[in-house]
């Protein structure tokens, strides 16, 4: 999986809210990048499936960002590609990355 990434990933550990078509709950976003991230669930999703995660920042306002799933492990979590992201959202991915790194 790693070789395919386009971004390298932090680990992040960050609180998120998750709406999708099959769930709509609390996670945690365990690794991310400014591609996208993989979520710590016991939700259940379908590859493929469009979701809508608001990521809980620093600050105390949330990071609104768009993800198609594209890999899932049950029971334990699943991967999120970005889409449609602003550049004002991809800036914000950065610093939480940076944060991160720190």
């Amino acid at each position: 999986m790693s070789d395919k990434r386009k971004y390298p990933r932090v680990e992040a550990f960050l609180d998120a809210r998750w709406q999708g078509t099959m769930a709509n709950c609390n996670v945690r976003i365990a690794d991310l990048s400014e591609g996208g991230c993989y979520i710590d669930t016991i939700g259940e999703v379908i590859v493929g499936e469009p979701l809508l995660l608001k990521i809980l920042m620093p600050n105390g306002q949330t990071l609104d960002l768009e993800g198609i799933v594209v890999h899932h492990s049950p029971r334990l979590g699943f991967g999120v590609r970005f889409v449609n992201l602003s550049e004002k959202q991809r800036s914000q991915v950065r610093s939480l990355i940076e944060s991160k790194n720190e």
